[in-house]
């Protein structure tokens, strides 16, 4: 089982207008109101490809209650927190010439909720896989990855850490089975990120050092993937049309999960990575397997770095 945590899950409402006027009044074309969060998108992905998985985190208020429905629409199993105090977040994303974003705070989350979702990881065992998936919310203490993956040491259970900042720092040493992050991650956590795929693989080499195993990092013309152990690969993206961007990251996450899961050889898990997050690009939200798989089609062969 694939059991994702989104600590600040939130209802994304996308719109899609001629132009973004500020100050004036905006019309849309259409709308949509979507479960999200990077960790739910992981799930959802995940469950159009087939495999079993699980959504953990918090949720609060009557949008909470909202996005659990509609969560409950796609078939993905998740157990989420009741928060006593302050709503889930909604983000609005306005697709017009280019997309604008504004994402709301989410609840405080208090220490003892933590706690419970940490009680809850006590099932997870041999065969498991734990991603822990999104920035942390403001109050949130920059260890909560860290501890959530100490909490299963020990037992068998394979990780994926996809954050940023402090929380991704602190998590490193627990040796997550793969880094996922983007470019700006990157420099966020080292300055000055290179853009070369040689550059970027030396630079997955010291997360590595750190204490990461495998490492994803999706840059501005394809995705490097560096292994533990062989060569690290870099592989373009397929082309297409973008339509929007939201949960390409977390699409190639769940490619990855999934060539994991099927055995697949290093190459083809970086071209299922790759393709996921392409098909989620050119999807109007999250693809589903036949987008992929269509987006596999025209994904190439990655090459050594």
């Amino acid at each position: 089982m694939i059991y994702t945590v989104t600590l600040n899950p939130s209802l994304d409402y996308l719109v899609h207008t001629d132009a973004l006027r500020p100050g004036r009044l905006c019309r849309t074309d259409s709308e949509a109101l979507h479960p999200g969060g990077k960790g739910v998108n992981v799930s959802l992905v995940c469950a159009a490809l087939g495999l079993p998985t699980r959504a953990l985190g918090f949720i609060a208020g009557r949008t909470g209650a909202l996005f659990a429905s509609l969560l409950a629409e796609t078939g993905v199993e998740y157990d989420f927190c009741h928060l006593d105090g302050g709503m889930t977040r909604i983000n609005v994303k306005v697709a017009a010439r280019e997309q604008t974003e504004m994402n709301g705070t989410g609840p405080v989350i208090p220490p003892e909720a933590l706690e419970k979702l940490a009680e809850t990881l006590d099932t997870l065992g041999e065969g498991d896989w734990l991603v822990l998936s999104g920035s942390l919310p403001a109050d949130v203490p920059a260890d909560s990855y860290a501890k959530l993956l100490g909490h299963v040491r020990g037992r068998g259970v394979k990780t994926v850490v996809d954050a940023a900042g402090d929380a991704l720092k602190n998590a490193l040493p627990c040796a997550p089975d793969l880094v996922a992050l983007g470019l700006r991650e990157l420099d966020e956590l080292i300055g000055g990120a290179p853009h070369s795929a040689a550059g970027i693989t030396a630079c997955a080499r010291e997360l590595q050092q750190t204490g990461a195993r495998d490492v994803l990092i999706a840059c501005d013309r394809g995705v490097v993937y560096t292994p533990q152990a062989g060569a690290g690969l870099f592989l373009t993206y397929a082309p297409g049309e973008t339509v929007q961007p939201v949960g390409m990251g977390s699409a190639m996450t769940a490619g990855w999960l999934y060539a994991r899961a099927r055995g697949l050889s290093l190459p083809e898990t970086l071209r299922w990575a790759v393709a996921a997050g392409c098909a989620a690009r050119s999807s109007p939200w999250l693809p589903d397997r036949a987008a992929i798989e269509r987006a596999l089609v025209k994904t190439g062969a990655p090459h050594a770095v």
